[in-house]
């Protein structure tokens, strides 16, 4: 009796999670400030593995579509794009050169048509020499995903839980690896399923960079992550978040941030820099706020 229940609760569980997952599209929200500060970090990160011929395997554990078009009925229905990456000049931020090509890499012309996930970011800087891991959960996600970003011996989509195939796939076996974490949180258990497989991740690989987005919703719980990943123990970790205006219960996401586990030691210099400017270009409401330290030392 009491297996039979358990067996209902956990099949009631994963329907739970198919559910949420369904009800979210990325597509409305590309290029949102969000997506930039996340996507800036991940090319810092992606542009210092490849100053070495040494390769190196790049995990996403929650791909979505891999390229969006912002012209689209789903863009262009919340126009999130406009807070975003339509309010950033390439003459303005020199710094983020490397950035901007990739984004004029998926659009072909001076028009910001398509904005590119980071699956496609990863695909830009990966070598021949290198693989990448693609898991998406979503049915109609994935084909997209497929579409988009080739499947082939470099990089290999897998239509299945980001987090299962995290925890099947670690230690890689490349000593460099690149690890990014970054579902939508429409389920609050995903807040403490994201720190827990760091954590075993981590004791698995431990020389692995680890970079986890995060939504400010609710700063209570981002504490609460915060707290848990530093008291695990783990060393080396960086913390930088973007606010377009104070924290509020009410106001869904005003604030998004990354903290990433064994950065590259260029990196907390170049966003010291970087995230004043960003945050006073994102918004023009005078609450704006950014945060650039280290959570855990070497």
């Amino acid at each position: 009796m009491f297996w039979s229940c358990y067996r209902l609760i956990v099949f009631f569980s994963f329907i739970e999670r198919d559910h949420h997952l369904l009800s979210y599209r990325h597509s409305f929200h590309a290029g949102n400030f969000a997506d930039v500060l996340k996507h800036v970090v991940l090319v810092e990160i992606l542009d210092h593995l490849t100053k070495k011929s040494t390769p190196f395997e790049y995990v996403d554990t929650h791909s979505g579509t891999g390229l969006y078009n912002l012209k689209s009925s789903d863009a262009q229905k919340l126009h999130e794009y406009t807070g975003g990456i339509s309010r950033l000049d390439s003459a303005n931020f020199p710094e983020l050169e490397d950035y901007f090509k990739v984004v004029r890499f998926f659009n072909r012309s001076d028009r910001l048509d398509f904005y590119p996930g980071s699956p496609a970011i990863a695909k830009y800087f990966l070598r021949h020499q290198d693989r990448g891991w693609l898991f998406e959960l979503q049915p109609e996600d994935c084909v997209l995903l497929r579409k988009n970003i080739v499947n082939n011996k470099k990089i290999r989509v897998q239509c299945q839980d980001g987090f299962q195939g995290l925890n099947a796939l670690l230690p890689l076996t490349s000593r460099r690896g690149l690890v990014l974490i970054d579902p939508s949180y429409e389920i609050k258990s995903d807040y403490d399923q994201v720190v827990d497989s760091v954590i075993h991740g981590y004791k698995k690989f431990s020389q692995g960079i680890y970079a986890i987005w995060y939504p400010v919703v609710d700063r209570q719980v981002i504490n609460k992550m915060e707290r848990k990943i530093i008291k695990s123990g783990i060393k080396n970790i960086q913390r930088f978040e973007l606010g377009l205006s104070a924290d509020s219960a009410g106001r869904g996401m005003t604030a998004s941030g990354m903290i990433v586990i064994n950065p590259p030691w260029t990196l907390f210099d170049k966003m010291s820099c970087l995230l004043p400017k960003l945050a006073q270009q994102l918004t023009d409401n005078h609450q704006q706020f950014y945060k650039c330290d280290i959570i855990a030392n070497e």
